[in-house]
């Protein structure tokens, strides 16, 4: 994020959220630290800016050295990351809670999908006229949150067809009364 620009961790967390915060998040647990990691490797430098009536701001920027490494790390093909879902956990032993819970979690997923793909749009709209010549990936990553967007709430139509059925056939079978 420092190659788009210099700032204090609190700029970087800013935009961090108004970027990539649909694929990749980091807490300022994790940026303070590594701020001050990369400034002690010289992958960044550090500069106090004073601001009147407030504390002082640590902004860093990126170096050459951190150029080369930022281009080394580029260049390096993307980790297989694991990947966990409570929803699927749930889902996966479902027959413990019943169709209508699992209902509910479906359609707060649905609902959350919906959202997200109505702030993408509007990420979209705000990069329209943007000369940048980092638009072109801005907009691949943006499609990526799209599609997957588009993709979940088809599962999430599926999936409740299924989970209404199930509903409707287990509220049709009698109850057995146990001796």
């Amino acid at each position: 994020m420092l190659s788009l620009g210099a700032g204090s961790g609190y700029d970087l967390k800013k935009r961090i959220e108004g970027s990539i915060a649909h694929f990749w998040s980091e807490s300022y647990g994790q940026i303070y630290p590594m701020l001050s990691r990369l400034a002690e490797e010289g992958l960044a430098e550090r500069t106090r800016e004073r601001q009147p009536g407030k504390p002082d701001r640590q902004v860093y920027a990126i170096t050459e050295s951190g150029r080369e490494e930022l281009a080394r790390w580029l260049a390096t093909p993307a980790r297989q990351e694991g990947f966990r879902s409570e929803l699927l956990l749930k889902l996966f032993l479902g027959a413990r809670a019943g169709a209508a819970a699992n209902v509910g979690h479906v359609e707060e997923v649905q609902r959350r999908q919906r959202a997200l793909l109505e702030r993408y749009a509007a990420v979209r709209q705000r990069l329209r006229g943007s000369s940048s010549p980092d638009l072109p990936y801005w907009l691949i990553t943006l499609s990526y949150g799209e599609h997957r967007c588009r993709a979940l709430l088809q599962w999430c139509d599926e999936t409740l067809r299924t989970l209404r059925r199930l509903g409707r056939r287990t509220a049709a079978r009698p109850r057995r009364r146990r001796p």
